[in-house]
């Protein structure tokens, strides 16, 4: 069983635009998050190709920390274009397993690795930089309002 804490939330409506930090949004069973460009926007960049993990991604504030104080980059935690950042909880570990964050059950459908889409959103050394730290893909389970300092929960 882990606990942690959501640290942070970033969405944006348009495909390849920065991420914009929010302090709360609504999760969207089956959907995603409202107002995200892989939620109810559907215009991601790989919103038209079919697979699971698209609805929500997650990643760890000390998997971003690592990369600062070992690589040769700055990441802030924007630039991951990831949409949860979560602190105390090792999600590599949630993988195939349901969890929440706050009220809104999740289940960790495969890792988020790095490609080459993020790297030309930002700059060299990002991709290589989040092999195996680039966090959790998810689906969402029940609708419910996610916001900074939720509890985030397994068992």
């Amino acid at each position: 069983m882990f606990t942690g804490r959501l640290v942070g939330i970033y969405t944006v409506a348009e495909a390849a635009k920065p991420l914009e930090s929010r302090d709360e949004v609504r999760a969207i069973a089956g959907v995603g998050l409202e107002g995200d460009r892989y939620g109810s926007a559907k215009a991601g960049s790989f919103s038209d190709r079919p697979g699971t993990g698209r609805e929500v991604t997650l990643v760890e504030r000390e998997a971003i920390a690592a990369v600062n104080a070992e690589a040769n980059v700055v990441l802030g935690e924007d630039e991951t274009r990831r949409n949860l950042v979560t602190e105390g909880v090792p999600l590599t570990h949630l993988v195939g397993k349901t969890f929440r964050v706050g009220d809104v059950v999740l289940h960790g459908m495969r890792l988020a690795e790095p490609c080459a889409h993020l790297a030309s959103l930002t700059r060299p050394g990002v991709s290589r930089a989040l092999v195996h730290r680039g966090g959790l893909r998810a689906d969402i389970l029940s609708d419910d309002m996610i916001r900074v300092g939720d509890e985030v929960r397994t068992g």
